[in-house]
């Protein structure tokens, strides 16, 4: 009965690797594209991403009542916020005992602003950057928050998950497995070969 119950299971085996192969490339396809094509405008930026950024100047006031101590941070950068319908999350929110300075960081994106607390009288600074750029930051993880560090995370998993089901199911293909692994042996000191001699 263990005999008949172990060889079940290791004919069960390989299904579940299969499955979980097929269905782990299919649920992270997307994320496989975005960071293999990213990967390639990440390294040759200068062809991609064309173009001076975007660049916007901006002068305007806001009641010096928020300025006070303590400076309500949350009231002033929402109100330029909304003023001017910046983009991403405050990443930087300096004050002292004549100015506010407010960074707001996204992908492909920035922008600061110089409030008086005085007066309210503010000079903003924004600056877009290019579709590639927003892309190549989402790679990077920059400037993107915690719903898509996660995401980067759940790829990479992923991602490690295909590479080693793949793997396992070579070992049940025995006419493949030599060159398989040889082939695999090749990659492995190509790469190895390429950090040792052609990294600085």
């Amino acid at each position: 009965m263990t005999d008949t119950s172990s060889r079940s299971t290791r004919r069960r085996l390989p299904y579940w690797v299969r499955w979980l192969h097929l269905y782990g490339s299919m649920l992270g396809l997307m994320a496989t594209l975005l960071f293999a094509v990213t990967g390639l405008t990440l390294n040759h930026a200068d062809w991609f991403e064309s173009g001076e950024p975007s660049l916007r100047s901006l002068e305007g006031s806001l009641d010096p009542a928020a300025l006070r101590d303590p400076v309500d941070k949350l009231a002033v950068a929402e109100a330029l916020r909304a003023a001017h319908a910046l983009r991403g999350s405050v990443g930087e929110f300096a004050v002292d005992d004549e100015e506010c300075l407010i960074v707001w960081k996204g992908p492909g994106y920035s922008a600061d602003a110089t409030v008086a607390r005085a007066t309210g009288a503010y000079r903003l600074e924004e600056q877009r950057r290019g579709f590639v750029a927003v892309l190549d930051d989402l790679h990077k993880g920059r400037d993107s928050g915690p719903t898509w560090s996660l995401i980067v995370d759940v790829s990479a998993m992923l991602l490690t998950l295909i590479a080693a089901t793949g793997l396992w199911l070579l070992f049940y293909l025995k006419k493949r497995l030599r060159n398989g692994l040889l082939v695999a042996l090749v990659g492995t000191v190509l790469l190895v070969a390429a950090f040792a001699l052609g990294v600085p």
